[in-house]
Formats: structure tokens, C-alpha cells, sequence
């Protein structure tokens, strides 16, 4: 049982107390850790909210189908924004665990929430989840004529490293019919992502 007072000391201005409290939660947690650091995601604090958010990362993906439901239902803008976040918190906390496919589906639900935020957050959780994220991305590059969601994929993919982006940032560098913002991302995303190509294949070989 966490009790409430370490909750509170996710409000502390000092970050090394704020990461005390959050390793204390995060190591003693019960069936009520999820919920108290869920009700905190419309705080207005914003220290104690992205605390929390934090904290979501470093529980895992037990947190996820908890995360899912409110990003996708709940009424408050600012708390569907943190459960995107709070999404890429799990991705970063937990790299090498198969990150769950309702989070990924959700996800791609949050692409079309009505508060932008919410949707280039989603798209920034899918580049922290990596490869698994990428048929996604990629499907929904092709179909959206949302400029916003469509540079912040051509630039998140420029980062994951995975081939089967090269072929269709080429295509929109030539694709002369695609917004001038779009292409001019493509064309920088393209060297940054043949580049992270080249490092996984040298890891890969390395081991």
C-alpha cells in the first residue's frame, strides 16, 4: 500500500524527490496505484501531472488497457492528451517488452481525436514504440489529409529505421500533388532515416 503522501511528493518542485516517490510507487504498488495516478491526468499542476505521467510509463503495460479507455473516452481534453503521453512513457520505460496491440489500436484511434494535441501525441507515441508502429504509420500517412499528422509521421519515421518507410517517402518526394511541407519533411527525413537504417543493420551485426 503506497500511501498518500508519496503520491504527494509528486507534486515536490525538487525532481530527485519527484523520482524517489515515483521508484516508491512504482515498487510498491497495489490494485489502487493505477487509479490514484489516472485521476490525477486533468490536474492543472503541471509538474504533478506529467509526474504521473511518468510514473504510468515506469508501472508498464499493466497500465495500458486502463490508459487506452480513458484516451479514447474521457471528456477532458488534457486528460487524453496525458494518456497519449503517458503511452510513450510505457514504450521508453519498457523497450524490450511486445508493446500490447490494443495500445497500438488505440493509438491509431487517438489520430482522429478532435483536440490536435491529443492526435501529434499519439503520432510522437507511436515513434517511441518503433518498428511495431510503423505499418500504421505508414497506412495512415497514405490515407489522411491532415497536414499537421502527416508531417509529424513523415518526421517520426525518419527516426525509426525501418525499410519499409524508404519506398514511401520517396514516393511523396516526387508526388508533386502532396503539400510542399509534407515533401520538404520527406526529403529531410529521408537521409536521418536511411542513416538509422545503416546503425540497426551494424548493431545487428555486431551481436
Amino acid at each position: 500500500m503506497v500511501a498518500e503522501s508519496v503520491f504527494n511528493q509528486l507534486k515536490h518542485p525538487n525532481p530527485q524527490m519527484r523520482q524517489r516517490a515515483m521508484t516508491e510507487i512504482v515498487e510498491n504498488r497495489d490494485e489502487n496505484t493505477i487509479p490514484t495516478l489516472m485521476s490525477a491526468l486533468g490536474e492543472e499542476d503541471v509538474v504533478y501531472r506529467r509526474a504521473c505521467v511518468k510514473t504510468l510509463g515506469a508501472v508498464g503495460m499493466d497500465a495500458v488497457p486502463t490508459v487506452v479507455d480513458q484516451m479514447l473516452n474521457a471528456e477532458n481534453d488534457t486528460v487524453r492528451a496525458s494518456c497519449t503521453k503517458a503511452m510513450a512513457q510505457i514504450a521508453v520505460y519498457h523497450p524490450d517488452e511486445p508493446f500490447p496491440q490494443a495500445g497500438l489500436d488505440g493509438l491509431r484511434q487517438a489520430m482522429e481525436d478532435p483536440y490536435p494535441v491529443v492526435q501529434i501525441a499519439a503520432v510522437m507515441s507511436m515513434g517511441e514504440i518503433g518498428v511495431p508502429a510503423v505499418e500504421t504509420l505508414l497506412e495512415v500517412l497514405k490515407t489522411t489529409d491532415n497536414v499537421a499528422i502527416a508531417l509529424t509521421i513523415t518526421n517520426t519515421l525518419g527516426s525509426i529505421g525501418d525499410p519499409r518507410a524508404v519506398d514511401v517517402l520517396k514516393e511523396l518526394i516526387k508526388d508533386e500533388s502532396v503539400d510542399s511541407y509534407v515533401r520538404e519533411t520527406a526529403e529531410s527525413a529521408l537521409p536521418r532515416l536511411e542513416h538509422a537504417i545503416s546503425s540497426r543493420e551494424a548493431k545487428g551485426s555486431a551481436r
